[in-house]
C-alpha cells in the first residue's frame, strides 16, 4: 500500500524552453533549457525516482521490484514490463516530426515496440499548434520526395490547439508539438520513432541529425483528415492506457479497486493527498502515485490533475 511522490528525470533536449522550471514547479533542475521531465517512468533513458516515505532515492523500477506486483495491479500482469511514459513537455522551439510504427512492424524493429501516445495541452502561445497528419493524400513515393527534398512542411497539417484539448497520436501518425505550446504527454513505454523533419535544425556536431526515411515511409499514415475517436467516458482509452481529468475543490475521494494503480499528474492547483497512513502536500507540477492495493484516499484542496490507468484487455 502506497501513496508516494515522485522525481522526475530530465531532458535537455536542444529544442525546449524554461517554463517547466519556472511554471511547473522544477526549480531543483540546474540547467536552463529544460524540454521534458518524465514523471513516471521505468524507461532505462530516464528513471523516475521516489520522493517520499520508505523507498525515497530509489528508483521507481527498484520500487516496484521490492513492494511487489500487488503495487501496479492485475491489469499490468499482461505487460512485460512497465507499460506507460509519462511527462511534461515544453516545445520552446517546434519539436521534430516523427512518425511511430505500430506493434507488428516494431517487432521486427531491434529499436523496440510500437507506440500510442496522447497529449493534454496545458498552455499554448496565441497561433500555436501541433503537426499531425497531412493536408493531402500523398503517393509513398511523393512523401519519400518531399522528405529528401526538404518539402514535407508544405503538406502537414497545422492544428492550432487550445489549454484543455487532449490530442491521441496512433501508430502511423506523422506528428509534432509545435512551438510555443505546454503539454503533458502519457505514451506507451516504447521508445520508437522514426524522424522525417527537423525544421533546419543540425546536431551539436553542425551535423543535420538523422532521418529514418525508409521506416518512415513503409508505416505512415498518408491519407488526409483529421481523425476521429470515441474513447466513451474517458478523455482517451486505449489497449495501453486510460486518461480522464480530476477536478477537486474542496474534498474529493478516490479508490484503486486492485486492478490498477492510479497515478496522478497535477496540473494545476495545490492540495493534499492523505489516506488514514499518509498525508503528503502537492502542487502544480507534481507527480502522485498510489498502488493499486492502497484503498480509498482523498484530494483536499483546489486544482485539477490527469488521472492515468491501466485498462483491462
Amino acid at each position: 500500500m502506497s501513496i508516494i511522490r515522485l522525481k522526475p528525470a530530465y531532458k535537455d533536449f536542444l529544442w525546449g524552453g524554461s517554463k517547466l522550471k519556472k511554471d511547473f514547479g522544477k526549480e531543483d533542475y540546474p540547467g536552463h533549457v529544460l524540454a521534458e521531465t518524465w514523471e513516471l517512468s521505468c524507461h532505462p533513458e530516464g528513471l523516475t525516482k521516489i520522493a517520499t516515505g520508505e523507498y525515497k532515492g530509489k528508483t521507481f523500477k527498484e520500487y516496484i521490484e521490492a513492494a511487489g506486483p500487488s503495487v501496479l495491479g492485475k491489469n499490468c500482469e499482461r505487460f512485460d514490463t512497465f507499460p506507460i511514459i509519462i511527462k511534461f513537455i515544453d516545445c520552446h522551439q517546434n519539436h521534430s516530426v516523427k512518425v511511430h510504427p505500430g506493434y507488428e512492424f516494431a517487432e521486427g524493429d531491434t529499436s523496440g515496440m510500437g507506440k500510442v501516445e496522447c497529449w493534454y495541452i496545458l498552455e499554448a502561445l496565441p497561433n500555436a499548434g501541433i503537426y499531425y497528419g497531412v493536408d493531402k493524400d500523398l503517393s509513398k513515393e511523393e512523401f519519400e520526395r518531399r522528405i529528401r527534398d526538404n518539402t514535407l512542411k508544405k503538406v502537414l497539417h497545422f492544428q492550432p490547439v487550445f489549454p484543455g484539448e487532449i490530442y491521441f497520436v496512433n501508430p502511423g501518425t506523422l506528428h509534432a508539438i509545435g512551438a510555443g505550446v505546454v503539454a503533458a504527454e502519457i505514451q506507451r513505454d516504447a521508445d520508437v520513432s522514426y524522424r522525417v523533419y527537423d525544421f533546419g535544425r543540425v546536431a551539436p556536431d553542425g551535423n543535420p541529425r538523422p532521418l529514418q526515411i525508409s521506416k518512415a515511409v513503409q508505416v505512415s499514415n498518408l491519407k488526409a483528415g483529421m481523425p476521429e475517436f470515441d474513447f466513451g467516458d474517458d478523455m482517451v482509452s486505449c489497449d495501453s492506457f486510460t486518461v480522464d481529468d480530476v477536478t477537486f475543490s474542496g474534498e474529493k475521494y478516490l479508490k484503486p479497486d486492485g486492478s490498477t494503480f492510479h497515478s496522478l499528474l497535477i496540473i494545476d492547483g495545490e492540495g493534499i493527498i492523505n489516506d488514514e497512513n499518509i498525508r503528503l502536500e502537492f502542487k502544480k507540477g507534481d507527480s502522485l502515485f498510489v498502488s493499486a492495493d492502497n484503498g480509498e484516499y482523498r484530494l483536499k484542496g483546489h486544482g485539477k490533475a490527469l488521472l492515468t490507468m491501466i485498462p483491462p484487455q
